[in-house]
């Protein structure tokens, strides 16, 4: 073997190396995101089923029972929107820091230099996640306040001591 081309593929490897490494460092983000993912998603599929169990019950009740029905849906319904909206901000989050890798690539592998780009990416991704996040906390607060244990359920009952 030639040992300029060795030393050559050497250097290609190096770079390489590095290129990869510079491209890990924000694949951590998308491992972040996708458990944020997961946890919305979860979320999502015990909203669902709860709005399908009362959407059963709907035509069997009447009075004030059917006025607490319909402001539970009410309320599912508004959750199921916000955290719609955080499953979005998370994905398009995800696709910049995809996007991110993708330019961090090309530039360490060419003379392409697009640094203002990345940064710009960069940015764009955390402030998605930021809204993502703020969009989560706001569907966990609903649903905490929504949550009304009834009183007799909190007393313990007489011992006959």
């Amino acid at each position: 073997m030639n040992p300029l081309a060795h030393v050559q593929w050497s250097i290609e490897l190096e770079a390489v190396i590095r290129v990869v490494q510079t491209a890990l460092t924000p694949a951590f983000l998308l491992v972040a995101v996708g458990s944020l993912l997961n946890v919305l998603t979860g979320r999502l599929s015990r909203i669902v089923d709860r709005s399908r169990h009362l959407e059963e019950r709907h035509a069997n009740v009447s009075g004030r029972a059917l006025v607490n029905l319909v402001l539970e849906l009410r309320l599912l319904e508004k959750r199921m929107r916000i955290v719609g909206r955080s499953i979005l901000l998370s994905v398009l989050a995800a696709v910049c820091v995809c996007v991110m890798i993708g330019l961090l690539f090309l530039m360490g592998l060419t003379d392409y230099s697009a640094v203002g780009l990345v940064v710009g990416v960069f940015i764009v991704a955390l402030v998605l996640l930021a809204a993502a996040l703020v969009a989560f906390v706001r569907e966990v607060s609903l649903a905490t306040h929504a949550i009304k244990i009834p009183k007799e359920y909190l007393e313990l009952p007489d011992s006959g001591d």
